[in-house]
């Protein structure tokens, strides 16, 4: 069931991103506003856009932070095995699970290292 769901959900992100998917919402909110003199831009004919605006987004929510999180794991597993196997500093294997102010304070490590060697005139490492 898990991989199913993964699937369904990679798949969702991805064919969410296509133009003919926002062609297809663009024409559905035209069709909705020229319909709205039809329904004398009543109650209900509001309602039905407002819910159905609400379902979808509420649902897309779940499915591309499905597979936003899925790719960034993915990507940081990546990550970490190269810095393992390279002369890389370890100290940026689990980064990400740091306080967002730890990881400013590396970066800013990392930035003053590369400004100290570009000013020396050695190769960025």
């Amino acid at each position: 069931m898990n991989r199913k769901f993964v699937r369904f959900a990679n798949y969702v992100a991805e064919a969410s991103g296509y133009p003919s998917v926002f062609a297809a919402a663009a024409l559905t909110v035209i069709v909705w506003l020229v319909t709205g003199p039809m329904f004398r831009f009543s109650d209900t004919w509001q309602l039905v856009m407002n819910t159905l605006t609400s379902v979808i987004t509420f649902l897309m929510v779940f499915l591309i932070q499905t597979s936003q999180n899925r790719d960034s794991t993915a990507i940081q597993a990546k990550l970490d095995e190269l810095t393992r196997v390279t002369n890389a500093k370890n100290l940026f294997v689990g980064l990400e699970e740091l306080s967002p102010d730890e990881i400013a304070e590396v970066r800013r490590q990392v930035h003053g290292h590369l400004e100290r060697r570009r000013k020396s005139g050695a190769e960025p490492s």
